[in-house]
């Protein structure tokens, strides 16, 4: 109790344990980005062999959970110890690479944590101690989560989605970001929505603007933050998603016919608004003059 009561009274201090857990639970979403699309492959593989009534196919990698086998070196199969999977620190002070076979570790992992500890710390500051940040911080991770496994595999999961859908509208319950009709139709909307600009799409070009993922992924944020911040959230993404490809395109000579994700768009716009959603509203209002 007495250290529930240091953190409210102590800003500081709980910006500091919310970055220092954040470093921690970014080390989970690794493994989460990781083995996630496996364990839904193998899904798929089982539902396949089921379907066709043929054996079920060979574990190999597939045969993974969250919580087991320990994680290991890609290349070497060695199995990665605790002293070696302190978040950020044992990155650094193995230089990047396997303490067995030196074989170089990719930057999504030192990214990741670096990210979940820099967000945690924002929204500690932005909310304070108590049950909103609580809840924001949740969301904030899952939204990492799901966005790094859409620019890797261009697969937003229902197993982060829908989980982040249910949540919202159970933080609106107790009216922590949105009163609850509107995160109801916020949800509403935000699915309607694109799945409205995905069917006129494909009827004009015959092509799959956007993956069913997207729709899903709005709708959790719309939950969160209520129909009014949808169309902040789609702007911002969209802004953010154009000057990003574009980029690609023009200096890393990106092919324009290779699809790009939007999800991590969509995510970062939607921790904006949750974040900061009335400010930017209202500051939007006033430049119309209304």
């Amino acid at each position: 109790m007495a250290l529930l009561e240091l953190l409210a009274a102590s800003q500081v201090l709980w910006i500091i344990l919310a970055v220092l857990l954040g470093l921690m639970v970014g080390s989970f979403l690794n493994v989460v980005i990781y083995r996630l699309p496996l364990m839904m492959e193998r899904q798929w593989h089982l539902q396949c062999a089921e379907l066709l009534r043929q054996s079920e196919p060979a574990p190999g990698k597939l045969d993974l959970s969250l919580w087991g086998p320990r994680s290991q070196c890609p290349q070497c199969g060695h199995l990665i110890t605790a002293v070696e999977n302190i978040p950020l620190l044992s990155y650094l002070r193995q230089g990047g690479r396997c303490a067995h076979c030196r074989a170089a570790i990719g930057l999504q992992y030192p990214l990741v944590e670096a990210l979940s500890g820099l967000l945690a710390g924002i929204v500690a500051w932005k909310f304070g101690f108590g049950w909103p940040a609580a809840a924001a911080l949740v969301c904030t991770w899952m939204l990492l989560a799901a966005s790094a496994i859409d620019f890797r595999h261009q697969l937003l999961p229902d197993d982060l989605v829908l989980p982040l859908l249910w949540l919202g509208l159970l933080a609106a319950l107790f009216g922590l970001f949105a009163p609850l009709p509107s995160a109801v139709v916020g949800a509403m909307a935000g699915y309607l929505s694109l799945w409205s600009v995905y069917q006129v799409f494909r009827l004009l070009t015959g092509k799959e603007g956007m993956g069913h993922g997207d729709f899903k992924l709005l709708a959790a944020l719309g939950a969160w933050t209520g129909w009014e911040y949808l169309v902040t959230i789609v702007i911002l993404s969209s802004l953010v998603g154009a000057v990003f490809g574009l980029t690609l395109v023009l200096f890393r000579g990106r092919d324009r016919q290779v699809p790009m994700p939007f999800g991590p768009f969509l995510a970062a716009a939607g921790w904006i608004a949750l974040l900061w959603g009335e400010t930017i509203n209202r500051a939007y209002l006033h430049w119309l003059g209304v």
